[in-house]
């Protein structure tokens, strides 16, 4: 067990250190969040009503389809370098190789997310600090059931050609369950709402997060190795 976390420690730490270095799944996915959220704002005309209203949902495109852009880039970089079979070719199981990228995907996001909530506050004058800690937790949990469900049907496009158009068409169906929750949930808090009020969405979220990561556990092997 210790030895597979520490495979797991390396698989992320390889990942993020080849970022660094090349910033192509960063780069694009904070490019397309700005471009999102400062068309948006500029459409809506700064308007604070309006804006409140529509704010969960423009936020909620701007983290799922750069999420998307993110986990198209994660196993391509992979196999444009060789790496993917050099790491299925290690002793290693193939449960291990799932979790590193998909904890190193989680981490790509969460960090765009992080950078693009205080922008997204400013361009639609909605203090989203004011209830940071619920939004906080509905913002991961539903980042992680959409990365950990993304992460596995990125890997079983990654050999078609047209993965870039087929990934988001298999995977926001799937995902539909951890979208609406996200939103909803988020919804509420932007008209004030408090966790107790989100506590059926969390749970919703929760249990999502768990089935996508078992179910994704289950079949990776079975998906890397067609």
């Amino acid at each position: 067990m210790i030895s597979d976390m520490k495979k797991v420690y390396w698989i992320i730490h390889k990942d993020i250190i080849s970022e660094i270095r090349s910033k192509e799944i960063f780069s694009s996915m904070i490019i397309f969040s700005l471009l999102v959220v400062v068309t948006f704002s500029i459409a809506f005309q700064f308007d604070t009503e309006k804006s409140g209203d529509f704010a969960s949902g423009i936020l909620w495109i701007v983290f799922i389809f750069s999420g998307i852009l993110g986990l198209n880039r994660s196993f391509l970089v992979e196999k444009d370098k060789g790496c993917l079979e050099g790491l299925l070719l290690c002793p290693i199981d193939n449960s291990v190789i799932y979790f590193g990228k998909m904890i190193s995907n989680n981490i790509f996001v969460l960090f765009m997310e992080l950078l693009i909530l205080p922008i997204f506050s400013i361009f639609f004058n909605i203090n989203l600090f004011s209830y940071i800690l619920p939004l906080s937790l509905t913002i991961f949990l539903g980042t992680i059931g959409f990365i950990a469900i993304g992460t596995i049907l990125s890997a079983m496009t990654i050999n078609t050609r047209t993965r870039e158009m087929l990934l988001p068409v298999i995977l926001l169906p799937v995902a539909i369950p951890v979208i609406i929750s996200s939103v909803k949930a988020t919804g509420v808090l932007l008209e004030g709402g408090s966790l107790s009020n989100i506590d059926k969405w969390i749970k919703i979220l929760l249990a999502f997060d768990i089935i996508f990561i078992v179910v994704s556990f289950l079949t990776f092997d079975y998906v890397v190795e067609e």
